[in-house]
């Protein structure tokens, strides 16, 4: 019986004479164009109406969202410089910039030249296939450049250029685009803080967060080691994040002195000098710390820690590299806060050999370890500082505390010399920090002076819940 159906079926489609065969294609052809008209009307439908049974329809069988068709003006290769979190903002930017030419972004090499001497390439930083497939509907994203594109790199024909700092986005068009076109492939040498924070259409903004807080995931291997420091912490309870900014390079870098001895500060005098990227030799200083331009030392950060009152016994993870002065400098932060820890204190040595040597590769932990923790309090407003803070406002306004160095420089000296007790010492410092938690602020403009206004990273307002009330920028 099925075998005459299958007959059947055969004959009414091969079967027949000439004239039948042409009407059988023009009622074909004539219920596909039926069917075409329906589906159209069906879609236009759809984004009106929307009944139950459309939304289910159009969900599972049509894609409504346009599939962004890509204007190639060219190829865009970076080099980013810097240590981890400069690097990260600056890969940002390039995002942002590549979408805003049309240009194809070449995935950015990182700086092995650095104080830190660190070989870590953004594939071990990085989930590399996860940033580029995060980003397609943006920007068109490569591993590397096309093979005819690639020959011209060997040949020495690529032009490398230096972008201007906090340039707007007018600069990228009016400047860079027409060189793109003209040469096929410019490299940017340098990255960081090469765009402006504030004056950029908000989808450009949008698209900065989305490349900090989504694309740019962190290896599987860093990601799980990160997450075992947290639960390895919060098996204990809350904990507090310090980012204790006073490792040798930032205390060279800074010219700060305060609390180091005549050998010291010749040493650090000495690496100054010897570091030619470092362009401030001679600085004053003391007149620097009055003025709150030297990271806090481990004894006054002991000081502003207390007068907050901060739990003594709280658990505080140090995200720092080895601390200048060793336990001689850390002897008073530790007396007041005994449960200090690291993640050389956490961690076996197994644990930590992937890390060994990779300077951009602990910080990733330590980064990780900070946007996880219950209070993040970081000494100096650094690169970590700035992004840390902005990533947890992006969380949900996590509690932040920006250490307000000029006015505890302040109070500590009049309480050494005796000019306040410390019950004054502790109100001046928590009214001091009263609107510097954290809170939902608005981010300062500076508009002739990009420098010296607030980080678009540290405060990334466009991506932020709206509030209702918006205090003092901090």
């Amino acid at each position: 019986m099925g075998g005459t159906k299958v007959e059947k079926i055969k004959s009414w489609i091969v079967g027949g004479s000439l004239f039948d065969q042409f009407n059988l294609c023009v009622v074909g052809a004539t219920t596909l164009l039926l069917l075409c008209t329906c589906t159209v009307q069906l879609r236009a439908l759809s984004k009106t109406m929307t009944p139950r049974f459309l939304i289910f329809w159009t969900s599972q069988h049509i894609d409504t969202t346009p599939q962004r068709v890509y204007e190639n003006n060219g190829y865009l290769t970076i080099s980013a410089n810097g240590g981890l979190n400069q690097m990260r903002a600056g890969i940002c930017d390039m995002v942002a910039i590549a979408k805003y030419l049309n240009v194809t972004l070449v995935v950015p090499e990182l700086d092995n030249t650095s104080l830190w001497h660190d070989s870590s390439q953004f594939q071990d930083l990085f989930d590399v296939n996860y940033f580029i497939t995060s980003l397609r509907d943006e920007v068109p994203i490569l591993k590397q450049l096309p093979d005819e594109q690639k020959r011209r790199v060997k040949n020495d024909s690529i032009y490398t250029m230096e972008p201007h700092s906090w340039s707007n986005l007018g600069y990228y068009y009016y400047q860079i685009l027409p060189k793109i076109k003209e040469q096929e492939v410019v490299h940017f040498n340098k990255i960081d803080f090469r765009l402006v924070n504030n004056g950029i259409p908000i989808e450009f903004q949008k698209l900065r967060c989305q490349v900090n807080y989504e694309a740019l995931k962190f290896t599987p291997t860093i990601a799980e080691v990160g997450k075992k420091i947290v639960k390895l912490l919060r098996q204990k309870g809350p904990f507090l994040v310090l980012h204790l900014r006073y490792e040798m390079d930032m205390v060279a870098f800074s010219g700060c002195n305060e609390g180091c001895n005549e050998t010291e500060v010749d040493e650090l005098t000495k690496l100054r000098y010897a570091t030619p990227w470092w362009g401030q030799k001679v600085i004053n200083s003391g007149l620097k710390r009055k003025v709150g331009g030297c990271p806090l030392t481990p004894e006054e950060t002991a000081l502003a820690l207390q007068a907050l009152d901060i739990d003594p016994s709280i658990q505080i993870y140090i995200a720092a590299g080895n601390i200048y002065g060793g336990e001689r400098r850390m002897a008073a932060l530790r007396a007041a806060f005994p449960n200090l820890v690291r993640k050389e204190t956490l961690l076996a040595p197994s644990e930590l050999k992937p890390f060994r040597k990779h300077s951009n590769m602990k910080a990733a932990l330590d980064y990780i370890v900070a946007i996880e923790s219950d209070i993040f309090v970081p000494t100096y407003r650094g690169n970590m500082a700035k992004l840390v803070q902005g990533h947890r406002r992006y969380l949900g306004y996590k509690i932040t505390i920006s250490l307000d160095a000029q006015l505890l420089v302040n109070v500590i000296d009049r309480y050494k010399k005796g000019a306040l007790n410390w019950e004054e010492v502790s109100q001046e410092v928590k009214t001091g920090h009263a609107d510097r938690m954290g809170s939902p602020t608005q981010r300062m403009e500076v508009p002739e002076n990009p420098m010296h206004e607030d980080y678009f990273y540290s405060n990334p307002q466009e991506c932020l819940p709206p509030v209702s009330k918006i205090s003092k920028s901090t």
